[in-house]
């Protein structure tokens, strides 16, 4: 197997895989990234079919430092309130991308905007430095299931179509980025993620959700059907019934597996997707079902997650 322990060697063979158009999946505080140079339009295609990603569907491009961005897009003044007060973070920020902007068409799905952030996570910071060049960088897991957050994730679910595995353990955050749309008049949160609506109004005042889903996204996370589990997920669930897993949130003893036994929200977060993953068995069950969520902060995001990943 490609996986590898995080040391100085590895991060510098990841480089040289990056810049030869291969595939390297490296941690991030939210979820394992699956990343590929975003100014190498073969490496992003091949992103796409190790993916099985829909070409429509755009990537979030990384950057290892904020200055990174003025290479392919216009930031506003809102981009500098938030990258100063959330970047390095969780937060991704959807920017209008300039004509004559290196990186790769497919990875922005056509559109004249660009979705970027810079990761908070040591292993990814390093990695996009030592590159110095932008990396497309989707969840590392095949489009549609469970996002990974360790490294066995990414190589059950992705195994050799990937280059090379860095191992830098769980991730700490455990659901991906809000994504912001600077794009309009008036800021939009396309994804709800770590960063919540209540935090980012504190920075830059007026702040509004998407509606829903859509066929033509803007970011990722806008498909109807996303982070699934293979067994069917039933929702706002109080017991289990015959062969059903019961995932719990708050002080419970009929859980199988408990997102967070004091009701933390960050806690719960952080354990969703490895919590589904070890849930995600047709021998042991029929199906999965979770409790309520609260649907408050930290808690939009992981109903957001549940939702879609509940969609049949």
């Amino acid at each position: 197997m490609n996986t590898y322990p995080t040391t100085p060697d590895t991060i510098v063979g990841g480089a040289t895989i990056l810049r030869a158009g291969g595939l390297v999946a490296f941690p991030t505080e939210t979820v394992y990234g699956l990343g590929a140079d975003a100014t190498q339009p073969k490496a992003v295609a091949r992103l796409f079919k190790a993916k099985g990603r829909p070409s429509f569907n755009p990537l979030i491009i990384h950057v290892g430092e904020k200055d990174w961005v003025n290479d392919f897009s216009t930031p506003d003044s809102r981009f500098q309130q938030l990258s100063k007060t959330f970047w390095p973070g969780p937060l991704t920020l959807v920017l209008k991308q300039r004509d004559n902007s290196a990186i790769a068409s497919l990875a922005t799905a056509g559109l004249p905007s660009v979705a970027v952030r810079c990761p908070s996570h040591e292993i990814a910071n390093v990695l996009l430095n030592t590159l110095g060049r932008p990396l497309a960088a989707p969840s590392a897991n095949r489009s549609g299931s469970v996002s990974p957050t360790l490294a066995t994730h990414v190589a059950e679910s992705l195994g050799n179509t990937v280059d090379l595995i860095i191992d830098g353990g769980p991730c700490s955050v455990g659901i991906e980025s809000t994504v912001l749309d600077l794009t309009r008049p008036k800021a939009t949160i396309l994804r709800p993620g770590a960063i919540t609506l209540e935090q980012i109004r504190s920075s830059i005042g007026s702040v509004t959700m998407a509606n829903g889903a859509t066929k033509t996204p803007k970011s990722p996370g806008q498909m109807l059907s996303h982070y699934a589990p293979k067994l069917p997920l039933r929702l706002k669930a109080k017991t289990a019934e015959t062969r059903e897993a019961l995932l719990g949130f708050g002080p419970t003893a009929a859980a199988t597996l408990n997102l967070s036994d004091s009701g933390d929200l960050a806690e719960a977060a952080a354990n969703l997707f490895a919590m589904l993953h070890l849930l995600d068995d047709p021998h042991r069950f029929k199906s999965i079902a979770v409790a309520t969520i609260p649907e408050t902060g930290l808690g939009i995001a992981i109903n957001d997650r549940l939702r879609r990943a509940a969609f049949r």
